[in-house]
């Protein structure tokens, strides 16, 4: 199943893929900003004679024909970094931008995946279809994948493979279970509008205070009380903004908030309910209420052959010790639209190593990676590739 040759060719590139890696450290662009790591992944592909064309308004997309005939599947890397503030003093390769950062471990990403890139291209001639590399970016405001899509990159696709480092899971493990592993993850706001006046007169008023507080104490009934308890969902209100000043009873409150789950049907019964909690609570006060609710990322839902086609590559390339069932996050990944109605899987890959210092959670300012994972993340990249498309069950 798995090519020799492919791990051989990956530790030839290992010391380019760390300073490729490092090089996009030093300098974070955030989501649809990515024009110098575009720059930088073509400037890559050119020297490789990779066919790619750039996509709108920044990423890349290439192809790799093999020298006989059959499917293609897609790689996908993401490429933006977060508005994050560095905290690592210790490291020589640390944002130079204040404020922005690879937080989540995108730069290590992107070099894995041209690494891939690199690997498949040395060996294209044996390789029975086509590999699509897709380099994306705004993964972290979920509209790259979407962007990217509607130029065309899922035209002819007959797999998807994704993968991302992950501090939460040790460093020489990796996952990829069947099954959700991430979830949707939608964003909503909701305005009160009740009456302003003077604190000392709370009769000729609505007080979008009270109203606000009694939807945030209330509206956790909705998971407690109306999801099926087997049903993994959050609902989180992060934000509220209400008030001008201490003896001003507030007219106006702004929340805004999140929710989570891995059952669609799970998350249209949510979306009923806060609306349905936010009209009566409103009208309990003689208030009003508007919803905004703004449908973000799926759930990631790794199709069955394709994860259990993945756990064996993991297993063979790098052994059984390798292979780790991490629990599925309620975090989200827009990796999700690529699979919607496309066979596909995503791939933890460990990297959580108290020894380096590794185990930050992703979006910290301490985040950083062991490097020493990145040999495997390049290496099961190529893999899958090589697997899928020289395999006859699929």
């Amino acid at each position: 199943m798995i090519n020799n040759k492919i791990a051989t060719l990956v530790a030839q590139y290992n010391h380019d893929m760390v300073a490729f890696r490092r090089d996009l450290h030093k300098h974070p662009e955030l989501p649809f900003e990515e024009v110098r790591t575009t720059e930088r992944i073509a400037q890559e592909l050119d020297k490789l004679g990779i066919h790619y064309k750039r996509t709108e308004p920044t990423g890349i997309i290439a192809e790799i024909k093999g020298g006989k005939p059959g499917k293609t599947i897609l790689l996908r890397a993401d490429i933006d970094a977060l508005p994050v503030k560095e905290l690592n003093q210790t490291i020589d390769y640390k944002s130079t931008i204040d404020g922005k950062m690879h937080a989540c471990g995108h730069d290590s990403h992107t070099a894995m995946l041209l690494t891939a890139a690199k690997v498949l291209n040395d060996i294209k001639q044996q390789i029975a279809g086509n590999i699509r590399f897709v380099f994306q970016p705004a993964e972290e405001i979920a509209q790259g994948a979407k962007a990217m899509i509607k130029q065309g990159v899922l035209e002819g696709i007959d797999n998807v493979f994704g993968m991302h480092i992950w501090s939460q899971t040790p460093v020489n493990k990796i996952s990829c279970i069947v099954g959700p592993c991430f979830a949707s993850a939608d964003l909503l706001t909701i305005k009160f509008k009740g009456k302003g006046g003077h604190g000392s007169m709370p009769h000729d008023t609505v007080d979008a205070v009270m109203v606000a507080s009694a939807f945030v104490m209330n509206v956790q009934s909705i998971v407690s009380r109306e999801v099926d308890p087997l049903e993994p969902a959050v609902v989180t209100i992060g934000r509220m903004e209400v008030g001008t000043r201490f003896n001003v009873i507030a007219e106006n409150a702004v929340l805004e908030g999140t929710v989570r789950c891995f059952n669609l049907d799970v998350r249209e019964k949510i979306v009923l309910a806060i609306k349905r909690y936010a009209g009566q609570v409103a009208a309990m006060y003689r208030a009003t209420a508007e919803v905004d609710y703004v449908y973000g990322t799926l759930p990631v839902i790794n199709e069955q052959r394709s994860a259990l086609l993945a756990q064996s590559i993991i297993k063979q390339a790098f052994g059984e010790s390798y292979l780790y069932q991490e629990r599925p996050t309620t975090g989200g990944e827009d990796f999700s639209y690529y699979i919607e109605n496309i066979p596909g899987t995503f791939v933890l890959l460990g990297s959580g190593n108290k020894t380096k210092d590794t185990q930050w959670a992703h979006h910290h300012g301490c985040f950083n990676i062991d490097e020493e994972a990145m040999a495997q993340g390049a290496e099961l990249y190529a893999q899958y590739a090589w697997a899928y498309l020289n395999q006859d069950e699929f």
